[in-house]
């Protein structure tokens, strides 16, 4: 039998984004043609973690949004970042920003309930983001005419590193006192 953990260890770096258990056993199942157990599977991403924890490699494997992905260790982020901000031409503009925040936050929500929270268009924003993947169409809502209602993508989940949207962080942890306007009464 071949090194399977090699094998998962390419599936893993060759996924652009987190691969789930599911899909490496498909993968590997159709390659070998011999079932694997989840429990198998997840012994061999333990060994493959373990392995990358070890101060000779810069990178890691992380469990990010029920999927497994190889990511920088957090001691070069800072160096990878110059990276990224010299190479990221194509930023997020604040109204994109502002606009995908209420997204994560309000989800499902309409385009019509971002506007009058934003008190703007937002028709280009949105269309932005979907085009980045930040933000999916995740049905339609009952009220008149239909209006198409939007959620935060598995790519969001990817590029936040979370896994679910309950870990984004609670509105009161992110204000603080310096942003208020005028005095405090109780």
């Amino acid at each position: 039998m071949q090194n399977i953990e090699q094998y998962i260890e390419a599936l893993i770096f060759a996924s652009e984004q987190g691969i789930r258990t599911e899909e490496i056993i498909y993968c590997l199942q159709a390659s070998f043609e011999r079932d694997f157990t989840s429990e198998e599977i997840e012994g061999y991403i333990t060994a493959i973690t373990q392995k990358y924890q070890q101060d000779a490699f810069a990178i890691e494997v992380v469990k990010i949004n029920n999927g497994y992905q190889f990511l920088t260790k957090k001691d070069y982020h800072a160096v990878v970042s110059l990276l990224q901000i010299q190479r990221s031409k194509k930023k997020l503009s604040q109204a994109a920003l502002e606009t995908l925040a209420i997204i994560a936050y309000k989800q499902p929500v309409t385009k019509t309930d971002v506007e009058q929270i934003r008190g703007v268009n937002c028709d280009y924003s949105i269309q932005k983001l979907l085009e980045k993947e930040l933000i999916a169409i995740t049905g339609k809502s009952e009220a008149i005419g239909k209006p198409i209602l939007y959620g935060t993508s598995s790519m969001f989940m990817d590029y936040f590193g979370i896994n679910d949207i309950s870990e984004l962080p609670q509105l009161k942890e992110i204000s603080n006192e310096e942003s208020t306007i005028g005095e405090q009464t109780e």
